[in-house]
């Protein structure tokens, strides 16, 4: 196994790991820094791809300017007293924690009964995330996706400072 394949798996189980803290935590301060933490993870196995500019931009975009947006957001929206965003027990907790279990289950059995095929990455890929050739490819065969995200995080920032200011009622 060589040092590249070893830092797939560790960012890949790290990736996993803060994942699950983000989906765990009752705070949303606290999973949105868990968030930052998977951003940070998911950087790092594009930087196992070869591909560093796109690890770059994650790092700067995600895991800075995003983030930033979403904890400005959640201090906007003032959720005030914990204890009534609680929810009581639910039948249903139940059910997708036994489903969750066997899914992982499945996970295992499935990578333990073949090989994965992983190899290494081709001698293109350097190439291929470039910035040249990611920008030539963004702005003109997905411009519009692009803009269209854009557009819709826009409307994102205007929906939560609409719900931000009407009165939570006690």
């Amino acid at each position: 196994m060589s040092v590249n394949t070893l830092f797939f798996f560790l960012f890949g189980a790290a990736g996993i790991g803060f994942a699950l803290a983000v989906i765990t935590r009752r705070n949303p301060v606290a999973s949105a820094l868990w968030m930052i933490g998977y951003f940070l993870a998911l950087a790092g196995l594009y930087l196992t791809l070869q591909a560093s500019l796109i690890a770059v931009m994650q790092v700067l975009i995600y895991a800075g300017a995003i983030m930033v947006l979403v904890i400005f957001v959640i201090m906007l929206l003032n959720l005030g007293n914990p204890e009534q965003l609680r929810e009581r027990f639910n039948p249903r907790v139940g059910l997708a924690s036994a489903l969750g279990a066997l899914l992982v289950l499945q996970f295992l059995v499935f990578l333990l009964s073949r090989p994965t095929g992983y190899t290494a990455p081709s001698p293109k890929a350097s190439e291929i995330g470039s910035p040249e050739n990611l920008g030539q490819v963004l702005f003109t065969d997905y411009l519009f996706p692009f803009e269209a995200v854009s557009l819709l995080l826009l409307a994102a920032v205007v929906g939560a400072v609409v719900l931000a200011k009407r009165k939570l009622e006690p």
